[in-house]
């Protein structure tokens, strides 16, 4: 298997955003209710999804698209007063 540089880079990037959104909610630096934590989930999981698509893995496919919709929806949802 033999991944192009480029390719590494895009797909740690997009784990990247998804580590800081996940470590700025556990030590509450970001609330997992606000649109930072949710863009940032997005953005990562859509690259990764794109990346998963070729060579095709299932698996990660349906993970990361699940992911990237389920923030996007998070993006978009109504918000109600806290």
């Amino acid at each position: 298997m033999d991944i192009s540089l480029a390719r590494q880079i895009v797909s740690f990037a997009g784990a990247l955003l998804i580590l800081v959104a996940y470590t700025g909610q556990q030590m509450n630096w970001m609330n997992a209710r606000k649109p930072a934590y949710n863009m940032l989930n997005a953005l990562g999981s859509a690259i990764l999804a794109y990346i998963a698509f070729r060579p095709f893995q299932i698996g990660f496919v349906v993970l990361e698209v699940a992911w990237a919709l389920i923030s996007v929806y998070g993006l978009i949802r109504p918000r109600q007063q806290e």
